[in-house]
């Protein structure tokens, strides 16, 4: 990522190749960003990188800004006219994201094709015009689906994602304490651990949370999507080697409001939120691949694709249905270079960019799940454990101010006494679960929710099934 970011400076004459040279070798001995280095060294400023970062994708003029060929457009807008009756210019840019410029040049090549042909024209202008596919064009258009049934948006170059990739890192979020202890003040945490969580957080880099289940570790991870900074930019698909692979997914992007003009960003882009992707004993090596649609003939990107500038929760780690070592040996280079690399289904290798917070949740002991060489590629380690008695109460309290009931100490020590005399370990997962089982109880019987012995007695008795077997 950081020579990425080198050739950008580079490129836009903000340093020269020497001084670059210079950073990276700084960069090697002392760590941290290239940002950071060239600035000690006196070669940026913070206005330098933030202007360059902040760049956004303009709207292609030509049809060499694409970065695509004139005659991939074309094939690409016959595949989309093909399911329409007749059109305008208006329905095919609508449909493909490119002006009206390269639209009408690419038309105009199925003009003359004998591929599309005028219908009617309100005017001279091209954009009054109504077009239909004829029936050449239908052969071609199918011809063109048996190789490839991509009918979607243009896509933007391998190279030109890879480049929007590096200026949105999340590596290096801007965060201090209030905005931490904002984010997780629903829920009840030690001073010393925000100390120990927060540098954690800003690095972007990577975090093994570990500890006993049921105590907070994917409710601390969740969290910190509150407090990812900024909207990103995701193209709806990229192309490489002349195959295509689809990055946008509603179900993993948030969209946002774009904050610009149409005609001041390339509508290949969709202004999004910072992706978060959870998974947990699904997750299987294919998911971690491009993968192949041999009907469409085309890719959707891997998980850690769609993650890119966000976050990457690996929830339950070490219960995936792909072994832990082989998993970690797979992303051991990508998690310290920052770069993937994937193949594509011809056997051709490609590097991605890897600009991902991934956090690993696991209640098992690391020393079941990792080596010593993985450990040290994960910057942070924090053991997420019990709470105390005293912390046990806290939440219990906020959980009966969250459901309007009011906590009653006497029966709360009631609920202690019966941890004490099972065996039973606290875990923070606890007060949630026993106050829904009072809540349900009540609303059975048809009578006011109220924390009451016998309503402890019972959630006990319903929670707890055999009390003593469920220390975990």
């Amino acid at each position: 990522m950081g020579r990425q970011l080198g050739k950008m400076l580079v490129s836009a004459g903000i340093v020269t190749e020497q001084q670059l040279h210079e950073g990276l070798e700084r960069q090697r001995i002392h760590k941290g960003k290239l940002g950071d280095n060239l600035e000690a060294l006196g070669y940026v400023q913070d206005s330098d990188l933030v202007r360059l970062l902040r760049q956004i994708p303009p709207p292609p003029v030509r049809v060499e800004d694409t970065g695509l060929e004139l005659s991939f457009i074309a094939d690409l807008v016959t595949k989309h006219i093909v399911f329409m009756s007749e059109f305008t210019l208006v329905d095919v840019e609508e449909r493909i994201k490119l002006p009206a410029s390269i639209v009408d040049a690419s038309v105009e090549m199925l003009r003359r094709g004998k591929i599309v042909e005028v219908l009617s024209a309100e005017g001279y202008a091209t954009s009054t015009y109504r077009f239909r596919i004829t029936e050449l064009g239908r052969k071609r258009a199918q011809d063109l689906l048996d190789i490839c049934r991509y009918v979607g948006p243009a896509p933007v170059p391998l190279d030109v994602y890879h480049t929007m990739v590096v200026t949105q890192s999340i590596n290096g979020i801007p965060l201090d304490e209030g905005v931490l202890r904002k984010a997780y003040s629903h829920l009840v945490i030690e001073d010393n651990f925000f100390s120990r969580l927060g540098p954690a957080i800003a690095s972007g880099k990577s975090l093994f949370m570990y500890g006993p289940s049921g105590n907070g570790k994917t409710a601390l991870a969740e969290n910190i999507k509150a407090m990812l900074p900024d909207t990103i930019l995701i193209p709806y698909a990229i192309i490489v080697m002349g195959q295509i692979v689809n990055i946008f997914d509603p179900v993993t992007h948030e969209l946002a409001e774009t904050g610009y003009p149409p005609d001041e960003l390339d509508q290949r882009w969709v202004v999004t939120k910072r992706p978060v992707v959870v998974v947990g004993g699904e997750l299987t090596a294919r998911m971690l691949d491009l993968d192949f649609n041999s009907i469409a003939k085309y890719y959707e990107a891997p998980l850690q694709m769609k993650a890119n500038n966000g976050l990457f929760i690996i929830d339950d780690f070490g219960r995936q249905q792909i072994e832990p070592r082989a998993f970690l040996n797979r992303w051991i280079f990508p998690l310290e270079k920052r770069v993937d690399f994937i193949n594509l289904h011809t056997g051709i290798k490609i590097q991605i960019p890897f600009d991902l917070f991934v956090i690993f949740a696991t209640n098992l002991e690391p020393a079941e799940l990792v080596d010593e060489a993985f450990l040290r590629r994960i910057r942070y380690k924090i053991k997420v454990d019990r709470p105390s008695t005293e912390q046990f109460e806290a939440i219990f309290r906020k959980v009966c101010d969250r459901n309007g009931i009011a906590f009653e100490p006497q029966v709360f020590e009631r609920l202690m006494g019966h941890y004490r005399k099972s065996g039973v370990k606290l875990a923070a997962c606890h007060p949630r679960d026993i106050v829904d089982h009072i809540i349900d109880n009540s609303r059975y019987k048809h009578r006011g929710v109220r924390m009451t012995e016998e309503a402890i007695d019972a959630a006990w008795e319903n929670y707890f099934v055999e009390p003593g077997q469920h220390n975990a």
